[in-house]
């Protein structure tokens, strides 16, 4: 059984003062929009009008998954540790973004199949050689899930411990989509049609064999189980139908949001992540910022399910923290407006009421 997690919601006390500052900016009301909702809510949870983002981190989480036996990806899994490599070398993505806005970078090895070299950057916290094919047994055992969970909440920790003040999370893991679908299937009650998407660039029938693997898999499970999956516990779909650097992310969310933190959700893996923890401690989700949303079809009806209203909606689908890091300089300046920017009364300006 992995650990509890007791998370508050962030305190009402502060509310009105923090409104009050963001409406007396010279500006008219709500003029900032979507910046002044992000404003609130670090400042809310921060419990400051002085909200504080100028020390961030990206962790990226990485491992296999055995369903990629069934054919559910155009990759092959040796590119999971081959794009590990990319991710410490520098030349990725989510690498050179993390450069460009002076954001540390840590990769975070859970279940990659192959055996990494040591890198200051590689945080070795493998709790297998992949997640077995759970289209014919358990994705992992209740002891693999908990470790998992373990290793996401150590990394906060780790990150926090150190003066982090907001957390960002990616992921890397041929066949996670299909994975993350399969979960996202089970915690809701889509269909396996409506969940399944093109992940790395399948085609109509590709998809379509995608969400086949994954009404097999869940049939699997209920029958093993012998519980249909909307009954199914945290700790059961963990086992059943996860995949470890979905639930380290989650761990890592989780323990962000016990500890006050507030951390930015990528796109439909990580927001499958969020999912996923919001069963464990349904307040988690008032510590996510949502960064984007995917071109992955689910994520609009999951963005919809979790009320959430991304930064920004650039057709990516990338995964690997790479929306995150983007939406990272509109989250920092939501900081700077309301810690920066003139009032009225300081500025000599008359408002809308004077």
């Amino acid at each position: 059984m992995f650990q509890q997690f007791t998370i508050q919601a962030p305190l009402s006390a502060i509310d009105s003062e923090l409104q009050q500052k963001i409406d007396n900016k010279t500006k008219p009301l709500g003029a900032l929009g979507e910046l002044e909702k992000i404003a609130f809510q670090l400042g809310k949870i921060q419990q400051t009008v002085m909200p504080d983002v100028s020390k961030p981190k990206m962790i990226v989480f990485a491992a296999d998954h055995g369903v990629v036996a069934q054919g559910i990806s155009l990759f092959p899994q040796e590119v999971t540790p081959q794009m590990v490599m990319n991710f410490l070398m520098g030349g990725a993505a989510v690498s050179v973004f993390c450069d460009q806005h002076n954001v540390p970078l840590r990769v975070v090895d859970v279940g990659v199949n192959a055996a990494l070299d040591d890198h200051p950057l590689l945080g070795a916290r493998k709790v297998a050689m992949a997640s077995k094919d759970f289209s014919q047994e358990a994705a992992m055992t209740a002891d693999e899930a908990a470790r998992a969970i373990q290793a996401g909440v150590d990394e906060a920790d780790l990150a926090i411990d150190d003066g982090v003040n907001l957390l960002m999370f990616g992921e890397m893991g041929i066949g996670n989509t299909c994975v993350s679908s399969c979960m996202m299937t089970a915690l809701i009650g889509t269909s396996a049609s409506d969940s399944a998407g093109r992940g790395t660039g399948l085609d109509v029938a590709g998809v379509s064999h995608k969400a086949k693997v994954i009404e097999q898999s869940l049939k699997r499970a209920e029958q093993e189980t012998d519980q249909s999956m909307s009954d199914w516990s945290a700790q059961t779909l963990a086992e059943q139908v996860g995949g470890f650097e979905i639930l380290a992310m989650a761990g890592a969310m989780l323990q962000s949001a016990q500890r006050g933190t507030a951390f930015v959700v990528d796109g439909f893996i990580c927001s499958v992540a969020l999912l996923f923890a919001q069963k464990i401690a349904s307040n988690v989700r008032e510590y996510a910022i949502f960064a984007h949303q995917s071109n992955e079809k689910a994520h609009k009806l999951l963005l919809e399910h979790l009320n959430a209203e991304p930064i920004l909606s650039l057709d990516l689908r990338l995964g690997e923290g790479s929306g995150a890091i983007l939406a990272y300089p509109l989250i920092k300046s939501a900081c700077v407006f309301l810690t920066t920017m003139a009032s009225f009364e300081s500025a000599g300006v008359s408002d809308s009421t004077s």
